[in-house]
């Protein structure tokens, strides 16, 4: 819930600006810099649900007018441990050839970024 700590997991993640400081309330924005395959983009992003500490749902803009939408959602898996669920959505410029294009220069590294995201963020949460 602490966009400050991205860089402690978000593989592609180089930078946040103006980000919201205090609680998190639906509304807020941030701008973070990331980077995949060498090429650097800023994303603009709005809170659209919060429920702290167990939800986060960002919608983001990006170059070109792509966009994006993040969620974080956090549950009792019934066993006495936490369940974490991830959805990370992207949609490039320019309809089905932009698809084309964007799986062409980004290839497997969106979906290997994210597995190492999420490995990172696990390492990170077991350290305490």
């Amino acid at each position: 819930m602490d966009p400050s700590r991205l860089g402690e997991w978000v593989t592609i993640h180089r930078a946040i600006r103006n980000a919201p400081d205090g609680p998190l309330q639906a509304g807020a924005t941030m701008d973070q810099l990331m980077q995949v395959r060498g090429f650097r983009f800023q994303v603009h992003w709005t809170l659209v649900s919060v429920q702290e500490p167990t939800l986060a749902e960002w919608t983001g803009r990006g170059p070109a007018h792509s966009s994006a939408r993040i969620r974080y959602a956090l549950s009792e898996n019934g066993n006495g441990a936490t369940a974490f669920e991830y959805t990370n959505e992207f949609s490039p410029p320019g309809g089905r050839l932009g698809n084309l294009a964007s799986r062409m220069i980004v290839g497997a590294a969106s979906e290997r970024e994210a597995h190492n995201s999420l490995m990172r963020l696990k390492a990170l949460l077991e350290r305490g």
